[in-house]
Formats: structure tokens, sequence, C-alpha cells
């Protein structure tokens, strides 16, 4: 049974011109504009559990004590207690809001703007036996008569709601919905009378808005902002009962019929200078769907979906076709958490599958992964093609260095001995007619497409080339030190760089400046 009094709806969605509540207009059907989001569940379903859970999967263990570490929204006066928040571009810190401004180019007056909030609402599962007076107490596990566990513990729900504002009215003034959770509470009774788990969920309140301003013509900004309106049951309050009112795990997808959202990663040359004038806080929006198959600079990167993500991540991400499933953890590497997982006694597997239904499903699809998936999460080669005879890099000797090619078309380096005569420290490559290798000076400027996400925050430092390495697809590396990194020198001493191609760098000196072996 549920009880789901209180709160704020939570199927809302509504054309709400001003400021007021939104009429509740039911539920919006997968079709059209909103069939677009599908083909991003598997990225936005990451996103929205990443860390729910962290290996080894058990509530004995620390790390599963400190959970829920991005999109945090829990009401305001608690997160201000400690003073005004500071605004950043991603979710890591807490913060009651988040604000995604973006551009979007409109093809008619009829254009219509679909905004999806998302988000995970705490759910406290408390196991309770009987007390022998018709009633129960709660305890913290308890045996079954199925001869199974069962834990109490801090399980999570999804919860979303859609919006639908017309861009006219978004133009004419703010629009508003609540976007908030209801309290509930669910039983669900063991076997053979043995106790009952109760799951108990807090209100959760918070509110959407949206507003959008003309720029030029079929080009607007739109800025789409959730907070959380409620009250800590406690200003001071523990960071673990407040999560019980908070918006966890919150992201925010965009799309609309008639309307297509600008990259702000790789925008239009002709929109820079619009992108860089949009504002986000605690959030990172890019562009969702399938990359674009040609790499047009002049044209830049467009497209009918926007993920607004509390996490750092490139335009139009993917899950890897080789993971097979969630396994929640944060930055995870599904190899080698699947082989510890594996690794689990016979014990620590029971405890995992008592602390959460989730847990046991990971176990489930790691004790039943055929080998042929298994093997599949060693890695994958995405692109792989023979290198050109040619090859712009030299060593430090005046003969020429080439990439040579096996007769197959691979790569010679496949093949025992295909690097020998290369040295990352004495190799060089000409870039704009400067030979650079290990001491040159360079300027950073990375790729708007394609690169690193973190590259973005290199543009235009500074760095100096520790070594030239060639991979095995032909290609070329320059491994930089950043000159203002306050542990360069200690990341040069252990071999911690960061890694650029030559036409990501500008040279800055006239030739290598080597240093000298001590």
């Amino acid at each position: 049974m549920a009880d789901t009094s209180g709160g704020e709806g939570g199927t809302a969605c509504a054309v709400a011109p001003g400021d007021g509540p939104a009429p509740d207009a039911g539920t919006v059907p997968e079709t059209g504009a909103s069939g677009v989001f599908a083909g991003m569940s598997a990225v936005a379903d990451a996103v929205l559990y990443e860390g729910y859970l962290l290996y080894p999967y058990r509530r004995s263990s620390a790390k599963n004590r400190v959970r829920w570490q991005f999109g945090v929204l829990p009401p305001r006066d608690w997160v201000e207690a400690a003073g005004p928040v500071t605004e950043g571009i991603s979710g890591s810190a807490d913060s009651w809001y988040q604000r995604t401004e973006c551009l979007v180019r409109a093809e008619g007056p009829d254009a219509a703007l679909r905004v999806r909030v998302r988000y995970l609402q705490l759910q406290r599962k408390q196991v309770e036996e009987p007390d022998g007076d018709g009633g129960h107490r709660p305890v913290e596990s308890l045996l079954t008569a199925d001869g199974g566990g069962r834990l109490s513990f801090d399980e999570a729900v999804p919860h979303e709601v859609e919006l639908v504002w017309p861009l006219a009215d978004l133009l004419r003034g703010v629009c508003s919905a609540p976007t908030g959770a209801p309290q509930a509470r669910e039983t669900e009774e063991l076997p053979g009378g043995t106790g009952r788990i109760v799951r108990t969920r807090e209100a959760v309140r918070a509110r959407t808005t949206a507003g959008a301003e003309r720029l030029a013509d079929g080009l607007y900004r739109v800025c789409v902002r959730t907070e959380n309106t409620g009250r800590s049951p406690e200003t001071g309050g523990a960071r673990g009962e407040v999560l019980r009112h908070a918006l966890l795990a919150a992201h925010t997808l965009l799309g609309g019929s008639g309307l297509e959202f600008v990259s702000l990663i790789d925008p239009p040359e002709a929109l820079r200078e619009q992108a860089r004038g949009c504002r986000n806080a605690f959030t990172f929006p890019v562009l969702g769907g399938p990359a674009p198959e040609t790499d047009d600079a002049a044209d830049g990167s467009t497209g009918p979906v926007l993920l607004s993500s509390p996490i750092i991540l490139p335009d139009h991400p993917q899950v890897a076709p080789e993971s097979p499933g969630d396994l929640h953890d944060a930055a995870e590497i599904d190899e080698i958490l699947t082989l510890r997982t594996m690794l689990l006694t016979d014990e620590e597997k029971a405890e995992a599958r008592a602390t959460d239904p989730r847990a046991a499903r990971i176990l489930d699809r790691v004790d039943t992964m055929p080998p042929e998936v298994f093997s599949r999460l060693h890695g994958a080669i995405r692109s792989l093609s023979p290198a050109s005879p040619a090859s712009s890099v030299s060593p430090a000797e005046p003969s020429a260095v080439s990439s040579p090619v096996s007769p197959e078309g691979r790569p010679a380096w496949w093949q025992e001995g295909g690097d020998d005569g290369l040295s990352p420290t004495t190799d060089t490559v000409l870039v704009d007619g400067v030979e650079l290798g290990g001491g040159s000076p360079v300027r950073l400027r990375p790729r708007k497409r394609g690169s690193d996400a973190q590259d973005m925050f290199l543009e235009g430092r500074t760095a100096r080339v520790s070594a030239v390495f060639h991979d095995v697809d032909g290609s070329t590396h320059l491994a930089v030190t950043v000159d203002d990194d306050p542990a360069a020198e200690l990341h040069g001493w252990y071999g911690r760089f960061h890694y650029f191609r030559p036409d990501e760098v500008e040279p800055l000196g006239d030739r290598p400046q080597r240093r000298q072996a001590t």
C-alpha cells in the first residue's frame, strides 16, 4: 500500500504563463519531440545513478556512507547556513538550485520547449520484526524464512517531471511549474511472517522556471532553473538527514518541436560571443544524440537535444556498447569492477544482496555473465587505420623515422620490435615549421570537437613538451606539463602528463630546449 499525500505534484506537464502554479495537464505521451529523449535514456540513467551504490556494494562498506556527490539540491536554508554558495560549472558541490542557459535556433513561431527534470528521491528502507504484541519494531537486519537476509538501508527512487512551454510564452515572461515529489509509505511483508520492510519517502519540494530572450532572427537564449523550495527540518542538521528532502543527481533534458540547440563547447564561429554569455550554475550542458558525421568547423555543432548534467561530459556522450549494465560506481571501469565482484566471498555476496535490490541485480549479472560478454570488457579500438608511410616525426639524428606499415595494413609496432628506433625523449615532430621535442615551450590550443572535456580548461595556457609518443595507429601525441601547475616538476618526475596532438599546440620557440640529463 502507498500513502502519497503531501509534497508537490510530480506529474505536472503544462503550459504555465507567468510565475503562478501550473495547471495539471496530465502525462505527456512519448511521441513527437518527446521521443527524441528516448535516445538519451542510457546516458541520462548513467548520470542519474552515478555513485548510487559503490563497490563492494555492501552496507558495511565505508564508501557507501557518503553517497550522492553529484547534482545534490538540498533546501536553501541548510545550504546557506555556512554562507552563500559559490557558483561552479558542475554539481559536485551541494547547492539549492541549478541554472541552465543555452542558445536555441527556432524554425518558426510555433516552436515549443520541452523540459524533463530528473532526479532521485531518497527512500528509507526500514526492516521490522514482530514485537509479540501484534505490532512491529525496527531492526538493522533480519533473517527471513526463505533463508535470505534483509538489511535496513537508504535506497533512492527515480522521479521525473516533463513540462512543455511555447517559445512565445517564454519570450513574454518567466514560466513556472512545480517539479517536486510527494511523500510516500510502502509496506512489504516478508516470507513466513518473519517481519516486514517499510519504505518511506519525505516530500521533496521543488520548482522549475524557464524564460527566453531573442538575440537575433531565429536565435534565442533560453534559461531553465530548478530549485529546492523546501525547508530543512533542522538548519544545522546532518547531511544524511537533509538528503531526505533533497533532489539527488538532478539533471535536465531539453528538447522541443522546431528547436535546434547550439553547442556551448564548440559553437559556430558566428555564435561564439553569444555562447560565452550563457551562464550555467552547478550543471554542464552538452548536446545529446549521435555525433555529426562531418566535422565542419565553420558550422559548429548543433542538435535536437541538450543534456544539462551535474557531471562534466563531452558533446554527444554515449555509453560504451560493450558495457552490459550499470555498476553505479563513480568513474566505473567495467572490467575491474566485474572482476572484483566475481571475487567476493559467499558471505560478502549475501550481504550485498541483502543491502539493496540493485546490488543483487549486479551480482546476478556478474555471476551469469557469458565469457564472450566478459571478454569485450577488456577494451575496444574504435578507429584504427593504417599509418601513412610518410611521417613528419624525426629523431634527434638526421635520418628520418617513418611510420612503417605491415603488408596487411597494420602499423608495424603491432609486431615484436616494431617500435625499435623510437625514442620519446629525443624524437621531434614538425609543427608550423618548428621541430618540437623534449623541452620545447608551446601554447595549448585543444581542438573544439572530439577532445577530452577537461582540455578546454587548458586553452591558451603555456606548457613544456616532455616527450613525443607514437600511437599504435601511427598518430603522434606530445606529452606536456603545464607551466603554471605548481606540481609540474613532480608530474614530470613520475610521468603524469597531459597529451595533445601536434595540431593542438602552438610553438613558442625556434628549436627544442633540451633538458640536460642528471
